[in-house]
């Protein structure tokens, strides 16, 4: 449970997905003066290499952002790119952002952000992604964090739900998991990110979502694997409460990663 480090996958057509999606909606509610907060559950290292060994091992980059960029398929203003640029002003040429600082290059003063990472290495390695970002970091399991300050202050928000799903019952719990936070706050729109593998074992957890969040916005696109090898073949999102402008970037994304 404690096994998966991001680095090897940082920066694939699954973030480009994910990514995009989620500055998009932090973007969206940044742009009314109330302030948010930001969760959230797995939180991974927030800060990746993509020079690393680990990350040239799979070539998941290649295939992902590196390729994306060298082919212009997102706008400079797209929110993903504004961080991703703010991000490697400062990192260098070959950083990309995991979830928590693209959230940081969104956020405002003012804005509150909670992080969950139970590894050991990529907590530590959180901690100095994060430093200087006032985020309130914790090194325990996400779902258990979230419980715990839900509902947050300010209590207008979004929460980041990105397990390893390396563990299967996931599939099972995670749709009662949400049911549970949602019945605490039930303004925060809550995001999960899926992936889809070749056996399609996402799609009971997903009609038993479906069936309980009727409004709820789905986004999923289809790519072929970075290696024969791999499993994954495509990204999900299932989004509570989304922001109301959402649905026409997500069809947007949807063509541009279709590619």
């Amino acid at each position: 449970m404690l096994s998966y480090q991001h680095i090897y996958h940082a920066g694939n057509m699954a973030d480009l997905h994910k990514h995009a999606l989620l500055a998009t909606m932090l973007a969206q509610m940044a742009a009314k003066p109330k302030p948010m907060s930001y969760i959230e559950t797995h939180a991974g290292r927030g800060l990746y290499d993509l020079d690393a060994p680990e990350a040239l091992r799979t070539g998941e980059a290649q295939a992902g952002i590196t390729r994306a960029l060298g082919a212009g398929w997102f706008a400079a203003d797209q929110p993903l790119m504004l961080a991703l640029t703010m991000v490697r002003a400062e990192a260098g040429p070959d950083a990309y952002p995991g979830s928590p600082r693209i959230a940081a290059a969104l956020l405002r003063p003012g804005d509150t952000m909670h992080l969950a990472e139970l590894h050991p290495g990529e907590h530590a390695a959180l901690i100095t992604a994060m430093r200087g970002t006032g985020a309130r970091i914790y090194g325990q399991d996400g779902f258990t964090m979230a419980h715990s300050i839900c509902p947050p202050e300010p209590r207008r928000g979004l929460m980041l739900i990105d397990p390893s799903w390396e563990v299967k019952s996931d599939y099972q719990s995670i749709p009662a998991a949400i049911t549970k936070l949602h019945r605490k706050w039930n303004v925060g729109v809550i995001a999960l990110w899926y992936p889809i593998l070749r056996d399609n074992r996402h799609k009971a957890m997903l009609d038993r979502l479906r069936s309980g969040f009727v409004e709820a916005l789905c986004s999923e696109v289809s790519f072929p694997p970075a290696q024969a090898r791999h499993g994954m073949i495509g990204s999900g999102m299932f989004v509570i409460n989304p922001p109301w402008r959402l649905a026409n970037e997500a069809r947007r994304l949807e063509q541009v990663l279709a590619r």
